[in-house]
């Protein structure tokens, strides 16, 4: 039986309608039962514990809207973190060698050397690692590692000669499965203990539901798994992709959940082109810096008919698209299979949607189409986009949260993660400062309220998903999915919004994360 408790003396930011603000929630059996002042919610549940917040403020619990859990739960074990800073430590190519030597020197013959997080913008050589660089760690164990983006791999002699795959310098752009597919697969309890540790990691943050972008009906039995051992800690939604098992129809799809729901398939997941921070992004005009445009995954009349299959089977369908030129290809396929099987409320998605233009949102809105905006490029990108990739003004409109809003978008925030770590908090103080790891402003005319950035990260990432009835806002009715901070974001400094800690973190009425504090050593000043 789970507890009753009345939360009292606090600062409930419920994020409904309203944007109402009371000072107490009751719970029971996982459940909110009602909210608004102390006493009303005292008399609600008269035999429930009485939790004092102190003032404290308490929100729905976090989304991460789009992102690869649980990924980073093997980094630093079975991967080497070879991030830059203000990531990581790597600044040269000689570093990266090191700490890939290190694993070497501990692993068995032909065990496969593995890292990610490599930013060849960031390193001091301005380049990508090559097979050469790679053959030092290693001439008998194959070493392969994963670009920041996740687009791009560079893989020593001998990963090349276990995976057949013929390249002078190493790099594998975009297709990286011609490499990876012949890593191991890690063992169950490997997987089981990179779900345990990533899960801490996400409660740490106040997240209570990740939205994975990737994955198949077994990475769905290895998170059930996973639930059922109660190392996932998390409730789960899981986008299907191409390549995998994906069923005809969604309603097919809803068999896939869990019992208790924690865990279930989500949209259809779909690339149409790569990443900006290695022009691989599908644009309408050349790079900043390069004569080139991108990367298109396939042509557009392919990627049409894609689509109009899986709209057809009543399927919420979810788009990559950094790209406008990409984004183009994406609404064409969405208005195309809209215009021959109409069907209202489809909420197909467009995930990261950097780079899109007036006349795209304005067709979106049209369209009933949701972009996932992955507005940490601001902090983590937003100088080499600014001088390298995109130039001033295109860079000035990445994640273009103002103009979205303004053409009556429902939009959502993420952080890839581990392209970036897992935090609400710091997505949130980007949309509202816009501001580089340089310290630049970058695109003023594209900040937000703080108010519409937790809206992101909670009820409109609930709606995004089709989960509104049961997440996303403290009402009545809804799971007890909350977060407690130790201020309130809406009258803190703008500055200060991602100094604000998570004190507690619930799932389902359940304290998984008690007043405990976890560093951000990545957002410290440089």
């Amino acid at each position: 039986m789970l507890a009753a408790l009345v939360f009292v003396n606090g600062v409930i930011l419920t994020m409904d309608e309203r944007s109402t603000v009371a000072e107490a929630v009751a719970i029971d059996q996982g459940r909110i039962v009602a909210v608004g002042m102390n006493e009303a919610m005292r008399k609600a549940l008269p035999s429930a514990t009485v939790a004092d917040l102190r003032g404290r403020t308490m929100l729905p619990g976090f989304y991460a809207a789009h992102d690869h859990f649980p990924v980073s739960g093997f980094v630093g074990d079975m991967q080497v973190d070879l991030n830059s800073p203000p990531m990581g430590r790597m600044e040269t190519i000689a570093q990266i060698v090191d700490a890939l030597k290190a694993k070497a020197a501990k692993a068995r013959p032909g065990e496969w050397i593995l890292g990610r997080g490599y930013d060849d913008t960031l390193l001091s050589e301005r380049r990508h690692p090559t097979r050469a660089d790679l053959d030092r760690v290693s001439s008998s164990n194959p070493v392969w590692i994963v670009h920041t983006s996740g687009h791009f791999g560079v893989a020593n002699s001998k990963a090349l000669a276990v995976a057949g795959v013929v390249s002078d310098t190493g790099l594998i752009e975009e297709t990286l499965d011609a490499v990876a597919k012949h890593v191991p697969d890690p063992t169950l309890e490997q997987r089981m203990q990179a779900v345990r540790r990533a899960g801490a990691e996400y409660l740490a943050r106040g997240v209570t539901t990740t939205v994975i972008a990737h994955g198949s009906r077994e990475r769905l039995i290895d998170l059930k798994t996973a639930l059922a051992r109660e190392f996932l800690p998390l409730r789960v939604v899981q986008m299907l992709s191409e390549g995998g098992t994906i069923p005809e129809t969604a309603a097919e799809a809803v068999k896939w959940r869990s019992p208790d729901g924690r865990v279930r398939a989500g949209a259809i997941k779909i690339a149409q082109d790569g990443s900006l921070q290695g022009y691989t992004g599908w644009l309408t005009a050349p790079y900043h810096n390069r004569p080139v445009r991108g990367w298109q995954a396939r042509p557009r009349a392919a990627l049409v008919e894609l689509v109009k299959k899986y709209h057809r089977g009543g399927h919420q369908i979810a788009i990559h698209g950094n790209g406008d030129a990409a984004i183009d290809d994406i609404l064409e396929a969405f208005e195309q299979a809209q215009r021959e099987f109409p069907r209202p409320g489809a909420r197909h998605r467009i995930e990261h949607c950097q780079t899109a233009r007036e006349d795209q949102l304005a067709r979106m809105a049209r369209l009933g189409v949701t972009p996932s905006f992955f507005v940490a490029h601001v902090y983590y990108w937003g100088d080499r986009h600014h001088e390298l990739f995109l130039g001033p003004e295109r860079a000035a409109r990445i994640s273009p949260l103002a103009s979205a809003g303004r053409h009556g978008l429902r939009y959502t925030l993420h952080n890839d993660t581990p392209v970036t770590p897992v935090d609400p908090l710091h997505l949130i103080w980007c949309a509202v400062n816009r501001r580089t790891a340089g310290g630049a402003i970058l695109g003023e005319a594209q900040r937000v309220s703080v108010e519409r950035a937790l809206r992101a990260v909670t009820i409109d990432a609930a709606w995004q998903n089709f989960e509104e009835a049961e997440k996303g806002s403290i009402e009545a009715g809804k799971a007890a999915d909350l977060v407690v901070l130790d201020r309130n974001p809406l009258t803190a400094a703008a500055s200060d919004l991602r100094s604000i800690r998570v004190m507690q973190t619930y799932v389902g009425g359940v304290a998984l994360l008690g007043a405990q504090i976890v560093e951000r050593p990545h957002l410290r000043s440089r």
